[in-house]
């Protein structure tokens, strides 16, 4: 489905009389960061008279009025669907959500819909960022559709390319509570292991030491029967991170199906209590709002399932 696109209407402002035309413009469409405004100008997007300017450096007069249009998300398999969402924060430019386990973030083969896409779509009426591409509009990052907790949504451009910037950086405060096997020593450390597809199993991520650079730090939360609670903080965000590192140290995640072995003592209670995915819940988001740049954090508590392990396990 293509939903076409938007034309903005911009006037330049007597401040921005003599600016580089991408800079005045992103001065008067704030919605739009000045990096999506150059590729607009570049593909012809931005006219003035009806003439296109694809000259980023031209210098902007006082009072010229140009018209911006730009492309809205196209989107083969998406429809906007009524599924449910716990939003923890929501403006116009961003939204917090507590994913459940179980929800697939955005579409794939396999999983065409019933995503956090598609509910976005239907929460925020067609106002994601575009920057995620067809099958992505708003996704900045994402987590396994088996791991529940926080993760924010970009509705425009200017706050996707300022979070992805935050992302890139390292500086967004990500941190997980996860059940691991057995008790850590020492308590406390850090993974510092890069990452990257296996070469012998392209469905699982392994340590690569040609891989990108992984760093996970955790900390003992609470001691349980051959198991312990950790709080694992993520220094990098990469796809499986939190899973693979921990399996590395000899301590993989209760439950997971991929990297994890299920330990006699546990085998009973986690088919007693239905739990059949990773024990892993991402339970603090903080970062700076990409538009305000107010610091935000948000807080997440375990979902019933893995609060109930904690019970079971609980010593």
């Amino acid at each position: 489905m293509d939903l076409g696109v938007k034309v903005i209407q911009a006037t330049i402002t007597g401040t921005a009389d003599g600016w580089r035309l991408d800079r005045a413009l992103a001065d008067a469409v704030p919605t739009l960061s000045r990096e999506r405004l150059k590729v607009l100008i570049a593909a012809g997007q931005v006219t003035r008279d009806g003439i296109a300017t694809r000259d980023a450096a031209k210098k902007a007069a006082a009072g010229d009025l140009f018209s911006v249009t730009v492309p809205l998300p196209t989107l083969p398999h998406n429809e906007a669907q009524d599924i449910p969402l716990a939003v923890a924060f929501e403006d116009e430019h961003l939204i917090v959500i507590d994913k459940p386990a179980g929800l697939v973030v955005h579409p794939a083969a396999g999983n065409l819909d019933g995503t956090l896409v598609n509910a976005l779509l239907h929460h925020c009426g067609g106002s994601l960022s575009g920057i995620g591409g067809v099958a992505r509009p708003g996704i900045v990052h994402r987590i396994d559709k088996d791991t529940s907790g926080l993760m924010v949504a970009a509705k425009t451009d200017r706050a996707h390319e300022g979070l992805a910037k935050q992302f890139a950086a390292h500086s967004i405060d990500r941190r997980y509570k996860a059940i691991v096997n057995g008790r850590p020593m020492p308590p406390a450390g850090k993974v510092d292991a890069p990452l990257a597809r296996s070469p012998s199993n392209r469905k699982k991520v392994a340590i690569v030491s040609t891989g990108k650079r992984a760093v996970t730090h955790f900390t003992t939360l609470a001691p349980l029967k051959e198991a312990t609670m950790v709080e694992c903080r993520l220094e990098t965000g990469r796809t499986h991170q939190v899973r693979v590192h921990m399996a590395s140290i000899g301590h993989a995640l209760l439950g997971d199906p991929v990297y994890g072995r299920t330990k006699q003592a546990h085998r009973a209670i986690l088919e007693t209590l239905g739990f059949r995915r990773q024990a892993l819940h991402a339970a603090r988001l903080g970062f700076i709002h990409p538009v305000t740049s107010t610091a935000l954090a948000f807080e997440s508590e375990m979902p019933a399932d893995m609060q109930e392990l904690f019970s079971q396990l609980n010593v």
